[in-house]
């Protein structure tokens, strides 16, 4: 029978037979098992140690890692911010653009569609992901090229409202801006645009130009710089002429006595022509005489406004030679319901 006492570093036991103290002396295999396991729970304490320490506290690396990140975000939402006025800015332009500027110069407004479109190709922001900052970068991204492609579509439009400025004398020229015949005392109308019951047929039928009145002789002037579309006779308007002035605007001038005009020479002699499809005209030139022709009541020129292929009310483009209360009076007249002549 043995008792083992352990006293510092050496291990004694009592042996009873000799009834005294003896050290204890351990065999190789006993001092390879506690090494082993001196070893092995002292490697445990020092993981525990390290896990707890790393749980609790950062790292230098984590420190600079973490700092990284909210510099990062610090940056990013001032980012978001800039990016999110330079938006405002480009929406202003926009609207500007097309409410103000493209309006000036006739010009169409540019599609939201067109503006903004997206961009094409499912893997153009593949390259960001992956990363715990992907989404946060793919979107700033996305952002980014959604506001170039902005950019570069309102500096085309700049562009072509520079070219239209450079050209506001020509199509000022150009649009239908006086009336078709003589009428200082404004009562040579006598059907305006609209609904209106048809002088031969009895019915109600859309008017689609004013009815002038005049003898059959009566010069018919040009309303604006433009080029002879077309010279014609049709059952329905009889003897007519189109110009195309350009910019998207026509003139139409129906009932017309014949298709010759008097015009003057190099050598000031007077002579009588036909006009033909091609002819250059401006603004008051001759383009033919009031007539009788194709299917109409009376003498009178019928006179239409086309623009982009819609024919519109030319009460709207008598300006240039009408003060403003002319131009309440003729809006007046035009308006009222009367029967027309063709």
């Amino acid at each position: 029978m043995y008792n083992f006492i352990s006293m510092a570093k050496v291990k004694y036991y009592y042996d009873t037979n000799t009834l005294s103290y003896k050290r204890i002396e351990l065999n190789t295999i006993q001092k390879v098992k506690k090494g082993f396991f001196f070893t092995l729970s002292s490697t445990i304490f020092a993981v525990v140690i390290i896990i707890s320490y790393l749980y609790f506290f950062d790292s230098p690396k984590e420190k600079r890692l973490k700092q990284e990140n909210q510099f990062l975000s610090n940056n990013y939402n001032d980012l978001q911010q800039k990016i999110s006025k330079i938006e405002d800015v480009m929406e202003d332009m926009q609207i500007r653009d097309d409410n103000i500027y493209r309006v000036i110069f006739e010009a169409d407004p540019i599609p939201n569609s067109i503006r903004k479109a997206g961009f094409g190709g499912i893997n153009r922001y593949e390259k960001y992901r992956g990363y715990n900052t992907s989404e946060l970068v793919t979107n700033t991204a996305k952002k980014i090229d959604q506001i170039s492609k902005q950019i570069y579509i309102q500096s085309k439009s700049f562009d072509n409202i520079i070219e239209l400025a450079k050209n506001k004398s020509k199509m000022l020229a150009a649009i239908p801006a006086i009336q078709p015949i003589e009428n200082k005392d404004l009562k040579r109308i006598a059907s305006g645009y609209g609904y209106r019951i048809h002088p031969i047929y009895k019915i109600r039928k859309m008017h689609y130009g004013i009815d002038f009145t005049a003898k059959t002789g009566t010069p018919i002037y040009a309303t604006g710089n433009g080029v002879v579309d077309k010279v014609s006779y049709e059952r329905g308007y009889g003897y007519h002429v189109v110009i195309n002035h350009g910019y998207g605007y026509k003139t139409l001038y129906a009932h017309l006595r014949n298709l010759k005009i008097s015009k003057v020479n190099d050598n000031g002699e007077k002579i009588i022509t036909k006009i033909q499809k091609g002819d250059k005209v401006n603004r008051g030139d001759v383009i033919g005489h009031v007539g009788n022709t194709g299917i109409s009541s009376g003498p009178h020129l019928h006179y239409e406004v086309i623009k982009n292929g819609v024919k519109i009310n030319p009460v709207n483009y008598f300006f240039n030679d009408l003060s403003p209360k002319q131009y309440e009076e003729i809006l007046n007249l035009a308006s009222q319901k009367n029967q027309s002549f063709d």
